[in-house]
């Protein structure tokens, strides 16, 4: 069987499951939880880090590398359907990136890496803040449009009559910026330069905005952004959908998302200096925001939502103060959880996952909820359990 043969059947079917009419009932369901108008919980179940156990190489059959690649995001599209009863949507499309290269920040950052799951440690490069710091430059930026070109043209070649083909999308996952510092300098390093060379972090932190600024407005110039504002993942979790941003190629018509993982450490007095002031620029940009990954908030939730603009959807981490969050959030904002991953992922505590849906929908009784299983960097070769996880899901909210 040829990599065509193989490859169209997968479009056909992903684009008969894309027409179901519960597609369209779950896009209009997603348009008004943006809006803050639904007090229905949504369910989202991300496999993310699992999908290597639920479609191992072994189940490809394509040859050439860049269909196995496509072939496998077919894949994922029937699997998910097939087993996963989540609120998730998809659209009768197939998504092609841009082909865009995006250099350094004139330091090597050397990566050691461990298992197969990811896991690293880097070596810092940025020794010496009054004499490394000046040596910082924006990343080149360059974009491939006659091989992105290509790319959508074999692809509709191959099977764009039956899913057809555009191209569309993320070129970036955060603008939170504190991970590219970590980098630079060094997560320890970086909290104690706060102590005790404040005045070089923000000169940092300054560096980065700019560049971040530069690299977004390069990439609206360009004519790279598509909207994100339909069946897109946006933020840490969730699904853009809304009627609020019209389907432009614009930054203001789109969502934007910043975190600051890393700073989990340092105090909301510090998160206020440090953090914050750098990331109000960026998301300024955009026409819906949204805010936070998998730190706690509860600590800075004041200064995200007195300084955020047009804040929409606020993550609640797996080990945040659910109860202070919610009455922080007060049915304002999306009240975005993230349940602990590793009930599901190492073991199956089913009286965990129950006792820790049934507090998240006590504590957010009333407000726009999500509830997004995600960082499930396994299930120790039992995707059934994400099932179960979903099944579970329904019934705490029944």
């Amino acid at each position: 069987m040829t990599d065509r043969e193989i490859l169209r059947p997968l479009a056909a079917r992903v684009r008969e499951i894309a027409e179901h009419p519960v597609m369209h009932q779950r896009r209009a369901l997603w348009t008004r939880h943006n809006t803050l108008q639904n007090r229905q919980p949504l369910v989202l179940c991300y496999p993310e880090g699992a999908w290597g156990e639920i479609l191992p190489d072994s189940a490809l059959q394509c040859h050439d590398p860049q269909l196995r690649h496509w072939e496998r995001t077919l894949r994922m599209r029937c699997w998910w359907w097939d087993h996963l009863a989540d609120d998730d949507f998809i659209e009768p499309w197939f998504d092609i990136g841009w082909r865009v290269t995006i250099g350094g920040y004139g330091f090597d950052i050397p990566h050691h890496h461990g298992d197969d799951r990811g896991s690293y440690v880097w070596d810092a490069p940025v020794k010496d803040l009054a004499a490394d710091l000046p040596k910082l430059h924006f990343r080149s930026l360059a974009v491939d449009r006659a091989g992105t070109e290509r790319d959508r043209q074999r692809a509709a070649e191959i099977f764009g009559d039956l899913l057809p083909v555009r191209i569309r999308g993320m070129l970036w996952w955060t603008l939170g910026m504190t991970w590219e510092a970590a980098k630079l300098v060094g997560l320890e390093n970086l909290m104690f330069y706060m102590c005790d060379q404040p005045e070089r972090v923000h000169e940092l932190m300054r560096f980065l905005r700019d560049e971040h600024l530069h690299f977004i407005t390069w990439c609206e110039r360009e004519g790279l952004l598509t909207p994100n504002t339909a069946a897109d993942y946006v933020g840490s979790g969730g699904v853009g959908c809304t009627d609020e941003l019209p389907a432009t190629n614009r930054l203001a018509d789109r969502w934007g998302f910043a975190e600051s993982q890393e700073t989990v450490g340092i105090s909301p007095a510090m998160f206020a200096e440090f953090v914050m002031p750098y990331q109000v620029p960026l998301l300024e940009k955009f026409g819906l925001n949204c805010y936070g990954c998998c730190e706690g908030l509860e600590g800075r939730i004041d200064v995200v939502l007195k300084n955020v603009p047009r804040l929409r959807r606020i993550s609640v981490a797996p080990t945040a103060n659910q109860e202070v969050l919610a009455e922080k959030l007060a049915g304002r904002y999306i009240f975005s959880r993230k349940p602990y991953p590793a009930h599901v992922g190492v073991g199956f505590n089913e009286p965990a996952i129950r006792a820790d849906l049934r507090r998240t929908l006590t504590a957010a009784r009333g407000q726009p909820l999500e509830i997004i299983l995600k960082d499930t960097h396994t299930v120790e070769h039992q995707p059934d359990r994400l099932t179960r996880w979903v099944k579970i899901a329904r019934e705490e909210i029944g």
